[in-house]
């Protein structure tokens, strides 16, 4: 556990993170992505197997005064993040870095350029800076108690540029969905997500809140670090519910790359 007055390097946290229990060793022997259904059964036919990667360093190291920000580069430009220990979501966590690697690799086959964008459980922003770097239209959305510093990573690294301006918005998982981004108004051409499965209580919210934005000719991307048999339980779901590919796989990070889509009736 991590106490409040140390400072907040996320290398720290990772590794507390990464730190495999038994749960995690049982569930990483019952589901590899042989017997996944979602990699087999429910695997869109045209897409192959997934491609393997490694999380490449576009972390720039940097002497800075500020211990709590840290400098990346994508698409040529270099982003400065400001983390935090108080939420899990002032953490850059590595989907977020495979998700903008893979982005800034695949823009032909993942053209962001005039697409309305939707992150869902942004966190620090980083992905989100990623997409508005690449041309698209960006909604940022978290947790109330995250706003503020997303919306401060977000400005500070988009204000200059000549790109759409991002808007940044309160989204809670499952609540008001209907009042907040009614469907007559809000079609996404994507919805992003990154590391938002993992232990926490609000599973099934989330899935709903995937469900409720997925439309047609919406394209769900969705990179997450897989921990815990919940993990797997979760992305089972997914794959029960949407067309869904593993696009690629960072084995050294244990991350995996999904696409996902509404099936056609």
């Amino acid at each position: 556990m991590i106490s409040a007055q140390q400072p907040p390097f996320p290398n720290k946290i990772q590794r507390t993170m990464d730190c495999k229990s038994k749960e995690e060793e049982t569930c990483e022997e019952q589901y590899d992505s042989e017997n996944c259904t979602c990699s087999s059964e429910h695997a869109e036919s045209d897409a192959g197997s997934p491609v393997t990667l490694k999380i490449l360093q576009n972390w720039v190291p940097r002497v800075s005064h500020y211990f709590d920000k840290e400098h990346y580069t994508y698409v040529g430009h270099q982003i400065v993040i400001q983390e935090s220990i108080e939420h899990f979501g002032a953490v850059v966590w590595p989907g977020a870095l495979a998700l903008s690697q893979y982005l800034e690799s695949n823009q032909e086959q993942f053209n962001l350029k005039d697409k309305k964008v939707l992150e869902i459980g942004a966190g620090t922003g980083l992905l989100s800076i990623v997409a508005c770097i690449l041309g698209a239209h960006v909604t940022a959305t978290d947790l109330p108690e995250v706003l503020e510093n997303l919306s401060y990573n977000i400005s500070r690294n988009t204000q200059n540029l000549n790109m759409h301006k991002p808007e940044v918005r309160k989204l809670i998982w499952g609540e008001g969905l209907n009042e907040d981004f009614p469907v007559s108004t809000y079609h996404y051409d994507f919805i992003l997500a990154t590391d938002v499965v993992y232990h926490h209580g609000a599973l099934d919210p989330l899935l709903a809140t995937m469900v409720y934005f997925c439309k047609p000719g919406t394209v769900l991307l969705w990179a997450n670090k897989f921990r815990f048999s919940t993990d797997y339980e979760f992305l089972e779901k997914v794959c029960n519910i949407f067309n869904t590919t593993i696009l690629a796989e960072f084995p050294e990070s244990n991350v995996k790359l999904l696409k996902a889509t509404v099936r056609k009736n």
